[in-house]
């Protein structure tokens, strides 16, 4: 079985369809699947979903790409993060991306959201997005490597990767691994240690080719196993049996069914 790490099953392309999307994971051979926070006002949707079927788990946290929303402090992360499907803090981290201008609030949300993930004792749901040296930065200055993590979406360079995994933190692949113009990446996925990778579909965005364009959803984690596979020169069930024995391995909380 396959876990895929890193999904928005309570975004509207899939909140409709939850039966049919659990039917589709079964089907492919995708067991678990975590449902990470966006924001503070939809921590409930991930949460329900999470308590609802015991295959999947759930984050808290508040993604760097909004601005002027309910601000995430320490005690707040910390109290939900108590939920016992809670599994990691996050996504959190920093995007120079999609945001100009003074980005110093990104940069103490980051701060918060490693200092509550240190008190509750669970891993961080990273996303870095054109600003790879200030994330290193403040992960080492915070002291993540405390509880460790998840480099999520990862599509910086194989330095940025070694330097996270220094910090005892995962590199996990979405779809973007099956890019023809994602040589870079590729070459990561090929190089870093498997014990150090998840598989993830990041959905309902970034489906893998050959559904580039179309609505992602869990059971197309598939794809990007079979590209990192194949890119390694493993087998799928290789992949399959490391990057499900990561994803538990790191997410100590969540507990695999049956």
């Amino acid at each position: 079985m396959l876990v895929d790490s890193h999904c928005h099953l309570n975004f509207p392309e899939l909140s409709d369809n939850i039966e049919a999307v659990r039917a589709s994971m079964l089907e492919s051979q995708v067991g678990h699947a975590l449902c990470v926070s966006v924001t503070l006002d939809k921590v409930h949707e991930v949460l329900t979903l999470a308590e609802t079927y015991d295959n999947f788990y759930a984050s808290v946290g508040v993604h760097p790409d909004y601005e002027n929303i309910d601000e995430p402090t320490v005690d707040v992360l910390v109290k939900l993060a108590e939920h016992p499907k809670v599994v990691a803090i996050g996504e959190t981290g920093l995007d120079y991306f999609r945001l100009t201008g003074d980005l110093s609030w990104q940069r103490e949300r980051f701060r918060t959201h490693i200092r509550a993930a240190i008190i509750a004792n669970k891993p961080l749901i990273i996303h870095t997005r054109s600003a790879a040296e200030d994330t290193i930065k403040i992960m080492r200055e915070e002291h993540a490597h405390l509880v460790g993590g998840v480099m999520h979406c990862f599509t910086e360079s194989l330095e940025v990767a070694l330097q996270a995994i220094e910090l005892g933190f995962y590199i996990s692949f979405s779809g973007i691994v099956t890019f023809k113009n994602a040589g870079q990446l590729k070459e990561v996925a090929k190089t870093i240690p498997l014990d150090r990778i998840l598989v993830e579909t990041d959905s309902p965005y970034l489906a893998p080719i050959p559904f580039r364009g179309k609505t992602n959803q869990p059971a197309y984690v598939r794809y990007t196993a079979q590209e990192v596979a194949q890119l390694r020169g493993i087998s799928l069930e290789q992949v399959m049996e490391a990057t499900t024995a990561n994803f538990f391995r790191l997410f100590s909380d969540a507990t695999p069914c049956s």
